[in-house]
């Protein structure tokens, strides 16, 4: 038995008729390429999220810099010529 579900996905017309006819030059079905366009959003947005979470971590666990939290300095000071 398969382990698919159906769905009923609402498209604009234009998109719809595009599509078809980009399934079919790749000699697949919708389905496949609808999958195949899922996993990888999914993918993108996992490896993302995995990223931030590790940029997180590494603020987080950043070493003292000296500065106890405070910014005692001003935009200008940085910036001076």
């Amino acid at each position: 038995m398969r382990d698919h579900r159906n769905v009923t996905l609402s498209l604009p017309e234009s998109v719809l008729r595009r599509f078809r006819v980009h399934a079919a030059e790749r000699n697949q079905s919708m389905t496949a390429l609808m999958t195949e366009a899922i996993r990888s959003l999914m993918e993108r947005e996992e490896q993302t999220a995995g990223a931030k979470r590790r940029f997180l971590a590494r603020i987080r666990n950043a070493p003292p810099r000296g500065t106890r939290g405070r910014i005692d300095w001003s935009r200008e000071e940085l910036h001076e010529r």
